[in-house]
């Protein structure tokens, strides 16, 4: 079987959620299915390819594809040319978007609607595209992949996707994410939050996020319990901050609230295996991975009762109502109160995450491919005869 993958997020020493989702599925086909041809295409030139092999073509085609016209191009324009000249089987899109005008059977993973429930969190020139082209893309696409059965029931309830054509394979976590020593916590808190327990936030920053209902929960949480206890806020400035600065600059606590920016993935992981719990009080979320990171890193979690968010952490989180900030700032205080409550929250999280898998998810994707794949081929042969 030859496969055609979008590997635009694909970019060595700049990988985060879409590039980390293809990154660990590549990696293990490429290992596991010698006898196939993995034909990866990127739409700008690399210093590193991350996936290589004796089984792997890489293909670079501009221009790159980050706005509403390069998007047009580089996915009906110069994709298909490839897909044409590789001969391709099928072609494995992992990062929401699809080509319309190619041939070649696509499975598309989509990984939520967000910009249907947040259209105003979208950027004005980008909204006229999604409105246009997604509900289309769905149609394209012979398998839709989802990451939860929230993501599954979104797509059939908002775009009158056939149940059928979905497929639900959650995302896995990396190895990175492990418990550590008490020692190795001791030093991450002397290093980031002055030996002060904390609690912490990973994700980018943008108002879906609901940082400022984090800051104000937190707030409440000081007054309530006057405990020593910081918030560290780990993650890029995505869009739409200005807000949330100005609401941190104005806080009475705001020497104990850190913003750390963006931090590397061994960092990111030490951070939230030494933190007092994560709190992800995101509006809505496809996924929630930081939440499945907290559960392998023995952490406890504070998150959302909305979206995917509750699927994902299972028994092993205090769930509250992201609109509610007394609600969380509660949560937050039992975390800080109540030793067994954290102890039983753990062992539950240990349970939880035996769920999520990366070669699972390879597996399962592999197979819709394949399947794909297939029923394409009897029909070119069907069509023939």
């Amino acid at each position: 079987m030859k496969i055609a993958i979008n590997a635009r997020f694909l970019q060595a020493g700049k990988l985060e959620g879409l590039g980390w989702y293809t990154f660990e599925l590549c990696k293990r086909w490429v290992e596991t299915h010698p006898q196939d041809e993995f034909v990866l295409i990127y739409d700008r030139p690399q210093d590193q390819f991350l996936i290589a092999g004796p089984n792997v073509v890489s293909r670079v085609i501009g221009p790159k594809a980050r706005h509403f016209f390069s998007f047009w191009y580089w996915f009906d324009v110069q994709l298909p040319r490839i897909l044409r000249q590789q001969q391709v089987d099928v072609f494995f899109s992992p990062d929401n978007f699809l080509s319309l005008t190619t041939s070649v059977p696509s499975v598309l993973t989509t990984h939520d609607i967000a910009h249907f429930h947040f259209p105003a969190q979208v950027a004005m020139v980008h909204r006229p595209y999604y409105w246009w082209f997604v509900p289309k893309f769905l149609r394209k696409a012979k398998k839709i992949l989802a990451l939860t059965e929230f993501g599954k029931m979104d797509l059939i309830q908002h775009y009158q996707v056939p149940p059928e054509k979905i497929v639900v394979v959650p995302n896995g976590t990396r190895e990175v994410f492990q418990p550590l020593s008490p020692a190795a916590q001791a030093q991450v808190k002397t290093q980031f939050s002055q030996g002060y327990d904390y609690f912490f936030f990973l994700g980018a920053i943008h108002p879906r996020k609901n940082l400022i209902g984090l800051i104000q929960a937190y707030e409440k949480f000081r007054v309530k319990t006057s405990a020593p206890v910081k918030l560290l806020i780990a993650g890029k400035l995505a869009w739409q901050v200005a807000e949330i600065t100005q609401i941190h600059a104005q806080s009475p606590f705001r020497d104990d609230i850190i913003f750390l920016g963006y931090v590397a993935e061994d960092v990111s992981a030490q951070l939230m295996a030494s933190a007092l719990a994560l709190c992800y009080l995101s509006f809505f979320e496809g996924f929630g991975l930081p939440v499945l990171e907290a559960l392998c890193t023995d952490t406890p979690v504070i998150t959302s009762n909305t979206s995917s968010l509750s699927e994902v952490a299972g028994a092993a989180a205090l769930l509250a109502d992201p609109h509610d900030t007394a609600a969380i700032a509660l949560a937050m205080q039992r975390i800080w109160a109540e030793p067994k409550l954290r102890a039983e929250l753990i062992e539950k999280g240990q349970q939880q995450r035996q769920q999520f898998s990366w070669d699972e998810a390879a597996t399962k994707i592999y197979a819709v491919l394949e399947s794909v794949a297939h029923k394409n081929k009897v029909k070119v042969e069907e069509l023939k005869s």
